[in-house]
């Protein structure tokens, strides 16, 4: 219930804002710019006034207080005109949205809940296909910052700051210290950040292609049921095998036919395999989209007053998701090159305002890049050369043809959007497309992740666009086929071809379900949460399923490589020191005094991945918890020795 109005309190607070500050928008804009500044808010002040008070409920107290003071400031220093009311235009254009958002969020809401913690009659904890790896990465983060002081730390390494987008994560954080319980606290947010999502990309499409409804649907659908044209691969000579592979979709580990990487496959449903599992990126799209409009409109509209609001909001995405802050930072300059262009006779206003854009920008996201994308991008070693993304894996030529592996990647929609291209000084959006050509040139030739398919969070903003353009051109092609009967049934082909691959991608996540955390694991991070210092250190294995650091959020000297290696850290010595002492407790005992460790942990994933002397460490520590396979030893040492 806390929870609930907390939030309800800062989307409140948000819908005020927009409100005194974009009165001439229309009442859909404002209500999901409001919305979604409610949710930034909610994100941003908690974790601002935590660097004073920890992240705790003084600090969301504090923020609240912050949040009035901001509200109050808009209401005094609002924008006189009058607000302008429902059109008929807007009433329909809601009801378009209705009819997409309302199901989609349905279904979000749905696989959120099944791939969550979903509890099974054992006791066990379960998730989704596409949450196996991820989840517990995230439930790390939101049990660990509970009460943390800021900065955070990363407690699946020891000694390490956390240097991740980890606002999202803090959202869950903000609902578990109001009362909600953790599998709620992930799934409230997740849900809420897929509807903004939904309903923020088809006010997007709109602000582009104007009020034609079915061409804003059709974008919509084709951008979130994105697949490529990976079916075919599947449905191909499928009588030979009995339909296995067909039969595989819904039954294999990764046998979607939007994302198989032996065949090159690699351009993943956009809600099976990222906004569900990758808490940051939804946070960055639900957040990162009312920026998009803000800019587009800031422009367009020659307003300094939403320019300011832009590089506000602008200036917060760094520790929401950095790829999109970094996409909208190149989509930025792509596109005021082209208002520039376009618009010569203001070409002083448009430098005025991307000046005042910048620098805004620049003073709020520098502190925050430097700390975090650059230690891990730069300092990791991470940034590297690499033409055509993963076409041209490690540099080793490529597996494709260019433009086949993007067709076969990106589907039909991108022989129209290659199309629009030719059409956009002449349809008025040359601005989008040199914003779309600045992601795309950096995305397809600079890698800054150690996994160079995480580049995908980058064209996954160029493809948001690349399919409203698709769908401009394609509502061309409709008007001129106008009074060919076959005309429907072409479209309706284009459309089923464009989404299959998505569609059998969704619907592989609707009935996929894998046992995460056992009844054993759930019942050791309870005790652990009830039982343990909030600042106890815990000496664990490498797995990525860890109660210890997931369900109670303590800290472990060295989590799994697939997130510590994946995050650009050095972790082969908390690794190498960990087997030490588990291996040979006896002479390695100094590993402990090194960390601080207040708790070894032994479970089958430590046994099976160390030959752990089980006897030297039962007959030296004191276990201090039991079950039929978690075992849990008090180290001993005082607070002081630390």
């Amino acid at each position: 219930m806390a929870a609930g109005i907390y939030t309800f309190f800062f989307l409140i607070g948000g819908m005020t804002i927009i409100r005194m500050q974009l009165p001439s928008k229309s009442p859909l804009v404002r209500a999901f710019l409001g919305l979604a500044l409610g949710v930034l808010l909610e994100m941003v002040l908690p974790a601002l006034c935590a660097n004073v008070w920890g992240f705790t409920l003084k600090a969301h107290y504090a923020a609240a207080a912050l949040l009035m003071a901001i509200a109050g400031a808009s209401i005094w220093f609002r924008d006189s005109r009058p607000v302008r009311q429902m059109t008929k235009d807007d009433r329909q254009m809601l009801a378009v949205m209705a009819a997409l958002v309302v199901p989609l969020t349905a279904l979000s809401a749905y696989l959120q809940y099944t791939h969550v913690l979903m509890p099974a009659a054992d006791g066990s904890a379960w998730c989704g296909q596409s949450t196996y790896g991820d989840l517990c990465m995230h439930l790390s983060f939101i049990t660990s910052m509970r009460d943390m002081a800021f900065p955070p730390t990363y407690n699946l390494l020891y000694g390490t700051a956390l240097n991740y987008p980890y606002l999202t994560d803090s959202l869950s954080t903000t609902m578990l210290l109001m009362g909600m319980n953790l599998k709620l606290a992930v799934i409230v947010p997740g849900t809420l950040l897929m509807a903004l999502t939904y309903a923020g990309y088809m006010l997007l499409a709109r602000q582009i292609l104007g009020n034609r409804r079915l061409a804003v649907a059709a974008a919509a659908l084709l951008f979130f049921f994105n697949g490529g044209l990976g079916f075919l691969y599947d449905f191909d000579l499928a009588g030979r095998d009995n339909f296995q592979k067909i039969q595989e979709i819904f039954t294999g580990y990764y046998k979607t036919p939007a994302n198989q990487p032996d065949l090159n496959l690699r351009f993943s449903n956009v809600i099976a395999d990222l906004m569900i599992p990758q808490r940051a990126l939804l946070g960055g799209w639900a957040m990162g989209i009312p920026a998009l409009m803000l800019l587009i409109s800031s422009m367009r509209e020659r307003s300094m007053r939403q320019t300011v609001i832009l590089a506000l909001w602008a200036g917060c995405l760094p520790l929401v998701h950095t790829h999109t802050f970094l996409a909208l930072g190149l989509f930025s300059g792509g596109f005021i090159l082209g208002r520039l262009i376009l618009g010569r006779e203001d070409w002083r206003g448009i430098l005025a305002r991307a000046g005042v854009y910048l620098g805004i920008v620049l003073v709020l996201a520098l502190p925050q890049v430097l700390g975090s994308a650059v230690k891990q991008t730069v300092e990791g070693g991470s940034l590297r050369f690499q033409f055509n993304w993963v076409n041209n894996s490690g540099g080793r030529g490529m597996i494709d043809g260019y433009f086949w592996f993007w067709i076969k990647n990106a589907g039909l929609p991108f022989i129209l959007m290659l199309l629009a291209v030719l059409e956009a000084r002449r349809r008025g959006y040359l601005d989008i497309v040199l914003g779309m050509a600045a992601i795309f040139l950096v995305a397809e030739t600079i890698l800054f992740q150690p996994n160079e398919y995480d580049n995908n969070k980058l064209f996954y903003i160029w493809y948001m666009f690349t399919v409203i353009l698709a769908a401009d051109y394609g509502s061309i092609l409709m008007q001129r086929l106008a009074g060919l009967r076959g005309r429907v049934v072409l479209c309706a082909l284009f459309m089923v071809v464009s989404m299959l691959s998505g569609g059998l991608s969704i619907a592989r996540e609707v009935v996929s379900g894998y046992q995460l955390f056992s009844e054993t694991a759930v019942e050791a991070g309870a005790w652990i949460d009830g039982h343990t210092e909030k600042d106890a250190v815990f000496m664990t294995g490498q797995q990525h399923i860890n109660p210890v650091c997931s369900l109670a959020g303590r800290q472990i000297i060295c989590g799994s490589d697939l997130y510590v290696f994946f995050h650009g850290l050095d972790y082969r010595e908390h690794a190498g020191n960990c087997r030490k002492f588990y291996e040979n407790p006896e002479l390695y005992a100094y590993v402990l005094d090194m960390y601080g460790v207040d708790y070894i942990y032994v479970s089958d994933y430590e046994r099976a991945e160390f030959e752990v002397d089980l006897t030297y460490i039962d007959e030296h520590y004191d276990l201090v918890y039991q079950n039929a396979d978690v075992r849990v030893y008090a180290t001993g040492i005082d607070e002081g020795e630390r």
